[in-house]
């Protein structure tokens, strides 16, 4: 297979939002890792034990043998869900401390191994996410989850940051994959529709995302003519949208809406796309 996605950037984007995290987690309180995250049921510390688990599981460890109740654990959606929980539930009996020892160490070795990664292996076939790809795709889309989950500890501790810098760049790189997917067919976008998402951040923008329908939605560079409709958000109102962190009509006084106000209406009702 091949692949555009460049190793040595995506593998220092995770070495970015995992020094980043460790840093803020060095610095809260034992009763911090305890509040509530976006993500129900979920703590703080859940969302480390989270991050802890993938790359475990990546490294070839044996995932934790514990029963989850899906009928107690309603945010358990699928099976991927249920081994996420398994980790979590896990390590929720050990003290943050010895958490963030493990998530420093499992990360360390994580990008280590990545670190020594062959260009064949980057670009060899591998399961992801979203379904058969390249090895070097997972990884983006780690890269991606990483930082959101990173966003989710931050609103929870109520310490917005990291909202720029080479992780944030690779996560747009990633979403940008999913864009045609979600105004062609989650939004229902028409033939001859078109959609702008500049994305902010500080004032300025940072991102711009043109998707045309002709046939199927596509990522373009550039449109065949105005946009259909334009929206302009920050990029933490997008990433957080589109993680299903917040509802349709949350953060909506933050976004501008330039022409036709339906189809809007009906990317913000579908903008959640992840798992």
């Amino acid at each position: 297979m091949t692949s555009s996605i460049s190793k040595d950037r995506t593998v220092a984007a995770l070495g970015e939002v995992w020094a980043s995290l460790g840093e803020l987690l060095s610095e809260i309180a034992d009763a911090d890792w305890l509040l509530p995250s976006p993500l129900p049921g979920w703590s703080v510390q859940d969302n480390v034990s989270h991050i802890i688990g993938t790359e475990e599981m990546l490294l070839g460890r044996p995932s934790p043998e514990v029963e989850i109740d899906r009928e107690a654990t309603p945010h358990i959606r699928n099976d991927i869900g249920a081994f996420n929980e398994a980790w979590v539930a896990s390590l929720r009996t050990v003290g943050p401390g010895e958490v963030l020892a493990h998530f420093r160490e499992v990360t360390a070795t994580r990008l280590a191994d990545l670190e020594k990664l062959s260009d064949d292996e980057w670009i060899a076939e591998s399961f992801t996410p979203v379904g058969k790809s390249t090895y070097g795709r997972f990884m983006q889309i780690r890269a991606f989850d990483c930082w959101l989950h990173e966003q989710d500890i931050r609103d929870a501790l109520n310490r917005p940051g990291h909202e720029n810098g080479l992780a944030v760049e690779v996560a747009l790189s990633e979403l940008k994959e999913s864009m045609g997917f979600l105004v062609g067919k989650r939004a229902g976008a028409k033939e001859g529709e078109s959609v702008t998402f500049l994305l902010t951040e500080g004032g300025g923008t940072v991102c711009q995302i043109n998707v045309e329908v002709a046939g199927r939605a596509t990522v373009v560079d550039d449109l065949s003519g105005p946009a259909t409709v334009t929206l302009t958000m920050p990029v933490g109102v997008m990433m957080r949208r589109c993680g299903g962190r917040v509802g349709p009509e949350e953060l909506l006084d933050q976004v501008a809406i330039e022409g036709d106000a339906e189809l809007a209406a009906r990317i913000f009702q579908h903008q959640a796309y992840m798992i």
